[in-house]
């Protein structure tokens, strides 16, 4: 028999950490290769952990709502036969070490536990809130730390300096804020409202709509959002579209829809504007050598999430419809990675889709832009030739701009809507695919 150490896999270049939300399986069950163990989220997408070896989940060392760090380990499966997964002097070390291990956790989540970070009204990020779980640090005193982030935000630096002259402060401080403080707190954070009437229904939100409710509020508290509109004459492309897409179809075996159209325009257009394709991190703006398109979109059960079509101005309109299509249909699937989700530089959203004509969508931070697609609808419009003015029907649409106006000003954010609009309204009625 030998051990085998189940860790958190890399999920992406940015994924540090994820969520344990749910156990598939449980201590003393039969475990396949490549079937799921357990679920976990990060902060845009919820995906499976599968075994890399058949055996028995003899521990688990995390329960759920636990934070682990990509390599940590979860889980210990124990093997039969003659496939070699562990070495065998390290499986008989290992039993001891495992079981410490899994007294610490559990001495860390009793200590932890009356520590409800997310029932306090300031921010903290995820890496600082990991910090003072490891340190046995509570809610009443990391709220009087000072920060010197934005907005007076505690940052990595702060909680470290704070660590690092807690052991001359009176060692009696500490346990009496934990218990009277905190644990109210906790409970009154769980507490239900209750229906007036009786008659009202009142649901919890799942994890997903309390991550995007969170970063909706801290992103318009963050960006000074400005938007642009500008309406676009989509004539060409619908009648170049309904002409081509049964031929696009059989040779690629992909659906085209609008969507590849628009954000190829947009692609060209970030290219001739790089200073939207940027980012900001505090007091610092970071241009993008890359441009990678976040698509917004929407899920079965009502909640949005945006996946990213990474090195976009690369891709021929054949390979941004079949990226388009990818993620579409994977994020209806919930079949996408936590990397599907990351690099994002620049975000559009089709709001046309639920028929709304335009809107003024919030920037996707750290991230300085979003273009809102609206409806196409047909419309009157004055046409100018050479021989004079007339009226005639036009397929036209808005394009709604948001952008950050603490590093984006008028002249640029009305400039690239602009070009992308000029992009859209030269459609090549003769184009090939």
């Amino acid at each position: 028999m030998a051990k085998f150490e189940l860790k958190l896999p890399k999920m992406g270049e940015s994924v540090a950490e994820a969520t344990v939300t749910n156990w598939l399986k449980k201590v003393g069950d039969k475990i396949e290769m490549d079937e799921a163990v357990l679920e976990i989220a990060t902060d845009k997408v919820d995906s499976e952990v599968p075994s890399e070896v058949a055996g028995t989940l003899v521990e688990i060392l995390f329960n759920t709502d636990d934070v682990v760090q990509v390599g940590q380990t979860i889980a210990i499966i124990e093997t039969e036969g003659g496939a070699v997964v562990a070495e065998a002097p390290k499986a008989e070390a290992v039993a001891a070490p495992v079981a410490e291990v899994a007294k610490t956790v559990e001495v860390a989540k009793e200590a932890a536990a009356p520590a409800d970070f997310s029932a306090s009204d300031k921010f903290f990020s995820p890496l600082v809130k990991n910090i003072a779980k490891e340190e046995g640090i509570s809610l009443a005193e990391l709220e009087s730390i000072q920060g010197s982030g934005k907005d007076g935000r505690v940052n990595k630096e702060d909680i470290l300096n704070y660590i690092k002259n807690r052991g001359s402060q009176p060692i009696a401080a500490a346990p009496v804020a934990v218990a009277p403080v905190a644990t109210p707190v906790a409970e009154v954070a769980k507490a239900a409202p209750v229906s007036v009437n009786g008659g009202d229904e009142i649901v919890e939100m799942d994890r997903m709509r309390k991550l995007i409710s969170k970063y909706m509020v801290e992103s318009v508290q963050t960006s000074a959002h400005v938007q642009s509109f500008i309406e676009v004459d989509v004539t060409n492309i619908v009648k170049w579209r309904d002409k081509v897409k049964n031929a696009f179809e059989k040779r690629e075996g992909e659906k085209l829809t609008f969507t590849p159209i628009f954000m190829e325009a947009v692609a060209k257009a970030l290219k001739d504007f790089p200073g939207m394709n940027i980012s900001v991190d505090g007091d610092y703006i970071i241009k993008r050598k890359n441009i990678n398109l976040g698509m917004a979109a929407a899920l079965p059960n009502g909640n949005l999430i945006v996946p990213v079509i990474k090195n976009a101005d690369q891709l021929n309109l054949v390979g941004m419809a079949k990226a388009v299509n990818d993620l579409g249909n994977r994020a209806k699937a919930g079949k996408l990675k936590p990397d599907d989700t990351q690099g994002g530089t620049y975000t559009v959203t089709n709001v046309g889709t639920f028929g709304s004509v335009f809107g003024t969508p919030i920037i996707n931070q750290p991230q300085v832009g979003i273009l809102a697609l609206g409806a196409i609808r047909k419309v009157p419009a004055v046409i100018e030739t050479p021989e004079g003015d007339f009226i005639g029907i036009r397929q036209k649409m808005f394009l709604s701009h948001s952008y950050d106006h603490r590093v984006v000003d008028g002249a640029l954010g009305g400039s690239f809507v602009k070009r992308v609009a000029d992009y859209l309204e030269a459609w090549d009625i003769n184009r090939d695919f």
